[in-house]
């Protein structure tokens, strides 16, 4: 009996949900087709109906002393706007008395170009788009009688200031790091680069959360095919909900299933606009600081925004350093595998008796120590990253300490392991681009395997691979490993080296700039 019971108010409990679903596709259907009523009663319950009496909704209902007749309606999303800018620009101006209006076209005429005081006052005829304004902190009006309402710009949502970019550290340069607001972001790019040139299209992507994204290029400068290929597929983006630039990200990049970023990304507003000025387009996410530029190509992953501030020398120099510590993080702990397991000749006789004397109380063969040690690093890395933020780098850094040293009092790992596995992951960290560094770190682990089954000869087919893969990839049309393959030896000016600037007349031809040069006469001095 309560079987049957139970059975019965789950089927009418989903009968139910099924009659709410029908009306929900009902009201959306009519939401797609319906004009802004005459009677401002029924825009209210409409609106109302569609987001489902939803407690945030604020409705204002109040007279136009103008026409003490005629009823009107203020509704607003509560926390997305600020109340006081309606308080003063929009209800006070409409309901002081005033000369009395007496038809229908001067109230309406009045109230759109002097009434309500606000920068940015729209009107609109349809309700599916006073719905979106509604939903994105804007405020509506609707009056009795007027087929139109009025979409009213009072945005006043709680926003994080601008702060240093942590992902970015830099010593020599700005220290203005991008926010989750859009239009800060967009401001911030205006602010650096007063071009009347650059253009910056919206667009909203996500079919339930609308996200604000914004395409910025300067037109003259980035190769008009980009453009309409980033535009195409930014169109083509079909999906419920856009909650960061790495939706997009995935979804617009040439090869999803390569472990390289095709697209490079930076919460740095003067990296973006050196990006700009070299033919790419960027692209903003609203909620995120992180913003993305293509096309991207490899070396570029490997340069740090510092390297333009400093001089050449030193920003070759620091370069350099950079491809050193990538040979270290990529091929170190695969070397030592291979070394030990298949060419100890190779190895200098000194060090292979210290080697040897270090493993000789190890149980395990070089792939299953270099597993273990390697593994404990990523662990402890990702922990120190979840941890509250005083706590983390401290935890990461004893954490590794007291880990290596107990590893080699217990025998498990020898000691030349543990300076080998903290150089691959000290080597790691001098990547300047986050995403880059984690794909060195994948990598590393499949080189590993290789070295430990065939040795060195495993490794080089491992890295040959890798490289057919690279040359194989591109980034919106741009070949990934340009200007090295194909090569271009007056593009090598800004790659493992730096020459001054004023060498750098002309801007890198791969990403096929309309305007290739960039100085006039050399600047000699």
């Amino acid at each position: 009996m309560h079987m049957r019971k139970g059975w019965q108010r789950r089927k009418s409990l989903k009968k139910q949900q099924l009659l709410e679903e029908r009306s929900r596709e009902k009201l959306n259907q009519k939401l797609d087709e319906a004009p802004v009523f005459l009677e401002v009663k029924k825009n209210a319950d409409f609106i109302k109906n569609i987001l489902g009496d939803s407690t945030d909704l604020i409705m204002r209902w109040f007279t136009i002393q103008y026409t003490p007749d005629r009823r009107a309606v203020v509704m607003c999303i509560d926390g997305l706007v600020d109340k006081k800018t309606i308080d003063q620009s929009v209800l006070r101006p409409l309901m002081i008395k005033g000369e009395e209006i007496r038809t229908k076209e001067d109230l309406w005429k009045i109230a759109y170009e002097s009434l309500v005081q606000s920068e940015e006052v729209k009107k609109v005829s349809q309700l599916k788009e006073m719905v979106g304004s509604l939903l994105s902190g804007d405020a509506i009006l609707f009056v009795d009688g007027y087929s139109e309402g009025l979409v009213i710009g009072v945005n006043g949502w709680p926003q994080r200031g601008v702060e240093e970019p942590r992902a970015e550290s830099v010593v020599r340069g700005s220290r203005e790091g991008m926010t989750e607001t859009l239009r800060v972001n967009t401001a911030m790019i205006r602010r650096r680069l007063r071009d009347p040139d650059l253009r910056l299209k919206d667009y909203k992507i996500g079919k339930r959360t609308k996200t604000g994204v914004a395409l910025l290029y300067i037109e003259g400068i980035a190769d008009d095919a980009v453009v309409r290929e980033v535009e195409r597929r930014l169109l083509e983006i079909d999906i419920d909900s856009v909650l960061e630039s790495g939706y997009i990200e995935e979804m617009i990049e040439d090869f999803t299933w390569s472990p390289f970023p095709q697209i490079q990304n930076t919460e740095r507003p003067d990296s973006v606009v050196g990006h700009l000025l070299e033919g790419k387009v960027c692209i903003l996410t609203d909620g995120t600081p992180h913003a993305l530029i293509a096309p991207a190509v490899f070396t570029q992953f490997y340069i740090s925004p510092e390297d333009y501030f400093d001089r050449f020398m030193i920003a070759t120099f620091l370069r350099l350093l950079r491809a050193a510590a990538f040979l270290i993080a990529l091929l170190l702990p695969t070397l030592y595998i291979s070394f030990v397991s298949f060419h100890p000749e190779m190895i200098p006789p000194r060090l292979a008796i210290t080697l040897a004397a270090g493993r000789s109380t190890v149980p395990f063969p070089s792939i299953v120590e270099a597993m273990t040690m390697e593994l404990s690093v990523e662990i402890l890395r990702e922990a120190s990253i979840r941890l509250p933020g005083p706590i983390g780098p401290t935890i990461g850094i004893v954490g590794a300490l007291v880990i290596g040293d107990a590893a080699v009092t217990a025998g498990v790992v020898s000691p030349l392991m543990v300076i080998v596995v903290g150089l691959t992951t000290i080597s790691s960290y001098a990547n300047p681009s986050y995403n880059a560094a984690i794909s060195l770190r994948l990598l590393r682990f499949p080189l590993m395997i290789l070295g430990a089954l065939f040795g060195l000869y495993g490794v080089v087919v491992g890295l040959l691979l890798m490289l057919a893969h690279l040359v194989k990839l591109r980034s919106f049309g741009v070949p990934y490993m340009a200007p090295i393959a194909p090569l271009r030896w007056k593009d090598l000016k800004d790659t493992l080296i730096r020459v001054p600037w004023r060498w750098m007349d002309r801007r890198p031809t791969f990403f096929r700039p309309e305007d290739h040069q960039r100085e006039e006469g050399g600047n000699s001095p």
